[in-house]
């Protein structure tokens, strides 16, 4: 009886493993700024053209992360969320700004998968954001 159980136990499990949906993505990348890691935080809090794509969910300014999320939602993934951190660069005069952004694509059934709503459409996307945002970012903070 044992048997049976362990069996039917595992013919359910095994099953299950089969019949996910799709796996989370991420694209992480990063900046080297010429401006103090605190100059850079306090620039980060305050730059308008990221508050014009993504809302704040945290700041926490001892760690110098923020939470965002994104505002649009026409956009070919799904259950955006991201971080920005400040690091110290080389010196002290330097920082290292690194923006994490995990998503999934938008299809989250099994395959087959409609064109434009796959893994890759989804990364490409989201690094259309990411890194032209760094780079604007960079631009800004060493302006000032």
């Amino acid at each position: 009886m044992k048997k049976i159980i362990f069996a039917l136990v595992a013919i359910m499990f095994s099953a299950s493993v089969f019949s996910h949906g799709p796996t989370p993505q991420k694209v992480q990348e990063s900046v080297t700024i010429a401006a103090s890691p605190q100059k850079t935080w306090e620039a980060l809090k305050n730059y308008s053209e990221l508050k014009k794509i993504m809302k704040v969910r945290s700041f926490k300014d001892k760690l110098m992360k923020a939470k965002y999320e994104l505002i649009e939602k026409d956009v070919p993934f799904s259950d955006y969320n991201a971080q920005i951190r400040v690091k110290k660069g080389a010196n002290d005069n330097e920082s290292i700004v690194q923006w994490t952004a995990r998503f999934y694509r938008t299809y989250k059934l099994n395959p087959p998968i409609p064109e434009g709503q796959d893994d890759a459409t989804a990364v490409a996307a989201v690094k259309k954001i990411v890194g032209p945002g760094l780079e604007g970012f960079k631009k800004y903070v060493e302006s000032q």
